[in-house]
């Protein structure tokens, strides 16, 4: 939103051609990332929530992920990365819309530690494409070193940006399971 905004002047080439690809579908652009960053500010309040009070933000969340899904669709058909970035969007976007559906399901049957899960999958996964930056980073980085252009490393980028956040939760669900359950056997066999 900041590049819009006030278009940088001096950027490196690969950088100004970035700008400019996404200068060139701006509507779009805006209409995916504005939501994405309404569901990102709002997300602590959903997943660090201590009482059933404060319903508004998780109500809010549902609409905004929604959109970001559809709009990340729309924005993979001209992908920078080519099939390799789509395919990752296409992939990561679906499990994040399946995991938000899953949550508001769970949260209309009043199953709330399940939407609860459900909900952190369809954040972290959403947050892929933070994690997706730095790594990007890194590329550009190098790029003296390997020659690699932006179309040829997004698709990468996006694949290990995505990966990481969603294995990185998925493990730390698995684990707070294993844990849960070895407290459970504990207690039984404490009686």
């Amino acid at each position: 939103m900041f590049a819009f905004a006030y278009p940088p002047h001096s950027a490196p080439p690969q950088l100004a051609a970035l700008d400019r690809a996404f200068a060139s579908h701006a509507t779009l652009t805006l209409a995916h990332i504005f939501p994405a960053f309404v569901f990102v500010v709002i997300s602590p309040f959903v997943v660090f929530r201590t009482s059933s009070e404060t319903v508004w933000p998780e109500r809010l969340l549902f609409p905004l992920g929604g959109v970001v899904g559809i709009t990340a669709y729309a924005m993979s058909v001209d992908s920078v990365g080519g099939w390799l970035e789509r395919s990752a969007v296409l992939l990561f976007d679906t499990l994040f819309l399946f995991s938000l559906f899953c949550a508001y399901r769970h949260r209309r049957r009043g199953e709330l530690l399940l939407e609860r899960r459900w909900m952190v999958r369809s954040i972290a996964i959403l947050l892929g494409i933070a994690t997706t930056r730095p790594v990007m980073g890194i590329f550009f980085a190098t790029s003296h070193l390997t020659h690699l252009e932006p179309n040829q490393f997004f698709g990468i980028a996006f694949w290990i940006g995505f990966s990481i956040n969603t294995l990185v939760v998925e493990f730390w669900l698995r684990s707070t399971d294993l844990q849960a359950q070895a407290e459970k056997t504990a207690i039984h066999r404490g009686r």
